[in-house]
């Protein structure tokens, strides 16, 4: 069996390998989600006890269904979609602080554990259910059902009984659910927050009234009815989204701040050590505040100002209040020669500006009054394509800035922690998965068992920076390739803001050296605008993507070919998905004299159909009077008579028919214009596929994109 078909079967090697790794507040226990097998898709809850170094498994899927499961409701689809979840079984989980208890949903059924005993319940619900999650005490379970948000009470020692109460519901009215903006856009993904008593929630009520309903339907099931989806695109009105603080019983308070020049929720937090703490935006995202909530009046005070003139990218875990009461915040140094992602607490800064942090997972230490503990923070230091955990002392008083790396080798390296519990998770080129380990005290306590099967290879991409901009690329051979023989090139693409391809990861890999072992050196190319080197890196795109992206490319192309003279410039291929379709289309429309064919995957052709946030942070508003939109827009390009045969280069669309990311019509409406222009081209619509095109579609594309490739080059 080749990698195609293993992929397939193995969703990308992945499962039987954990993921969604969390760790108690105390670090008593870690937790985490695992198939029993890698051909198994079913995720099962496990915990590993920190005491005994043992892992136990605490809820089994087949077991607590009886083969009796329903259908996801549609909330609950839309959720794993915006997470690109495809993993079957318990999707996510939610524990109290210390992890005494965990919740979770199968087929919209409620269920709670007690980790402590081992022991999972049903527990009964007024409707199928959303995001459910423990309050601090582990007593109470808030959950969303047909938009509304209720609290769920198991009983409590003093003899009260089971209960169910309506905590916040109005027709039309959506409560306790991230938007499909802050989902899909600022990696908000929940809606309601628990008070660190108990006794109250912290709640968006998102109204979408004002919001274009778009439909989609899958013309190869014309029986089915229509969905229709609520779908802000560039320019229009977004969703209204306000916050609430409400009381178990009844009471409710208004969260006040200018919603009209600061629309975008983007962040919440909530601590036993102060109130809420929000980060809201502008529309066009170049100014925010950080606000902190008097919970007893709703009111807000400004902690911090966020401002750039291109756009303002909060790093995720902040912001946060450390335990001393200072303001854990995350920005940009971008004076006295600096250009750095950073954290700053109450202006201070903690972390040197040779970092780039891209999160803050954790808290290491027994926190205090006095000491803050240690954060645990993701970033990069010179190499991007590597990531690196990193303590950071945080108390006052402590020197200025104090990080010290704890992984160690090379590698893509993820963490999190708990107490005197850290788990860190390691990627590498040197072996295969996640290898997770669990350390108390600095001291290995164990490994998170891995069930995922070995890939049939290990690729060995040469990684290196090229261009007087230091671009990271890629570069993969076919495993019998000879030196001196020459071979056509496939760039391999995504290209976009928030996203790398040239990662020290294996699994980055593995698919392109299918493609290599076919006959492709294959060209992975991080272009400016992607993350992991330098804010003026990334933020150089703005209103003018298409001419920084595509110019970075060609240009790494032909330094790549200077370096690599196996590397035949006269016959380049081109692939991508969704920004990466986008770029690949433009790449052969606009510059037909580098790129002579291209897989187009889920594209998005005209900016004017793509969402509010994402667009107008890199493009601005379509009604500003510029031709941005137009100079971005592949269709235009699209109809134009090509001026040669060596002009019309063809393209493969590739697109899922009920995408609510990138609607089809995206391609839909590139075919016409190839047609009507003369260009050739062909089209596969993926009957009821999402813009995941998850089990196994996109692997069985390959061998279909394979051939197009090969008779397009000839």
């Amino acid at each position: 069996m080749e990698y195609p078909e293993l992929a397939a079967r193995t969703r990308r090697f992945s499962y039987g390998s954990p993921r969604a790794v969390s760790v108690a507040a105390d670090g008593s226990r870690v937790l985490f989600l695992r198939s029993s097998g890698p051909l198994d898709p079913v995720d099962r809850l496990f915990a590993f006890d920190v005491a005994t170094g043992r892992e136990r498994l605490i809820a089994e899927p087949a077991e607590l269904l009886a083969g009796e499961a329903g259908d996801l409701p549609p909330e609950e689809r839309a959720l794993r979609e915006r997470r690109r979840l495809s993993a079957g079984g318990i999707g996510s989980y939610a524990t109290d602080p210390v992890a005494r208890v965990a919740t979770f949903t199968l087929g919209g059924q409620l269920f709670r554990a007690d980790l402590a005993a081992g022991t999972v319940a049903e527990v009964s619900t007024a409707g199928p259910v959303i995001d459910p999650r423990p309050d601090p005490t582990g007593t109470k379970i808030a959950y969303v059902t047909g938009g509304a948000l209720r609290v769920a009470s198991t009983g409590t020692s003093s003899g009260a009984g089971p209960s169910d109460t309506l905590i916040a519901g109005e027709d039309g009215i959506t409560w306790g659910l991230a938007e499909f903006i802050a989902a899909e856009e600022f990696g908000r993904f929940r809606g309601y927050w628990w008070a660190p008593d108990g006794q109250s929630l912290l709640a968006a009520r998102v109204d979408e009234s004002r919001v274009n309903r778009w439909t989609l339907h899958d013309p190869a099931d014309p029986a089915s009815n229509p969905t229709v989806v609520n779908y802000p695109y560039a320019g229009s009105p977004n969703a209204e989204v306000t916050l609430h603080l409400l009381d178990l019983d009844g009471g409710w308070v208004d969260v006040h701040w200018d919603r009209e020049i600061y629309p975008y929720l983007v962040s919440v937090s909530w601590s036993d050590v102060g109130g809420p703490l929000i980060t809201v935006l502008r529309r066009l995202q170049q100014h925010g505040l950080v606000l902190a909530v008097d919970p007893r009046t709703g009111e807000t005070q400004v902690h911090a100002e966020l401002a750039d003139p291109r756009w303002v990218e909060p790093i995720p875990g902040t912001p946060a209040y450390l335990s001393d009461g200072r303001v854990l915040i995350g920005g940009e140094l971008a004076h006295d020669g600096y250009d750095a992602r950073c954290l700053f607490a109450d202006g201070t800064l903690l972390t040197p500006p040779n970092l780039y942090v891209r999160r803050v997972c954790g808290r290491i230490g027994v926190p205090n009054a006095q000491h803050s503990g240690e954060l645990l923070v993701e970033a990069s230091e010179g190499e991007p394509s590597e990531q690196h955990l990193y303590r950071v002392t945080a108390h006052a008083g402590a020197p200025i800035v104090d990080a010290h790396r704890i992984s160690t080798g090379s590698g893509w390296f993820t963490g999190f922690g708990g107490g005197e519990t850290l788990v860190i998770g390691a990627l590498g080129l040197d072996h295969s998965g996640a290898q997770w380990t669990v350390y108390r005290r600095d001291d290995e306590i164990g490994q998170l068992t891995n069930l995922a099967a070995s890939p049939p290879y290990a690729p060995r991409p040469v990684l290196e920076r090229v261009t007087d901009r230091r671009l990271p690329t890629g570069v993969l051979y076919p495993r019998n390739h000879v030196a001196g023989r020459r071979l056509p090139v496939l760039v391999d693409i995504y290209g976009g803001p928030g996203h790398q391809e040239v990662l020290s990861v294996r699994s980055r890999w593995l698919e392109r050296q299918w493609w290599a072992d076919a006959g492709f050196a294959v060209a992975v190319v991080d272009n400016r605008g992607t993350p992991g080197v330098a804010p003026s890196f990334e933020k150089v795109v703005h209103r003018r993507m298409a001419d920084v992206v595509l110019g970075d490319q060609v240009d790494a192309l032909r330094a790549l070919a200077d370096k690599h003279p196996d590397l035949d410039l006269s016959r380049v291929a081109i692939r991508g998905w969704s920004f990466g379709g986008w770029l690949s289309a433009l790449a052969v429309l606009r510059r037909p004299d580098v790129y002579h064919a291209a897989v187009v995957g889920a594209p998005v052709t005209d900016w004017e159909l793509y969402d509010t946030a994402y667009t107008e942070r890199y493009l601005g508003l379509p009604s500003d009077g510029s031709d941005v939109y137009a100079h971005h827009s592949v269709l235009e390009l699209a109809a134009e008579q090509p001026a040669g045969p060596d002009d019309a280069r063809p393209m493969l669309l590739i697109h899922g028919l009920v995408d609510d990311n990138v609607v089809a019509a995206h391609t839909l409406r590139l075919s016409a214009a190839l047609l009507a222009s003369g260009r050739p081209h062909a089209m596969i619509p993926l009957t009821g596929a999402t813009h995941m095109a998850a089990g196994g579609l996109s692997e069985r594309l390959l061998r279909l994109e394979l051939d197009f490739l090969r008779t397009s080059l000839g």
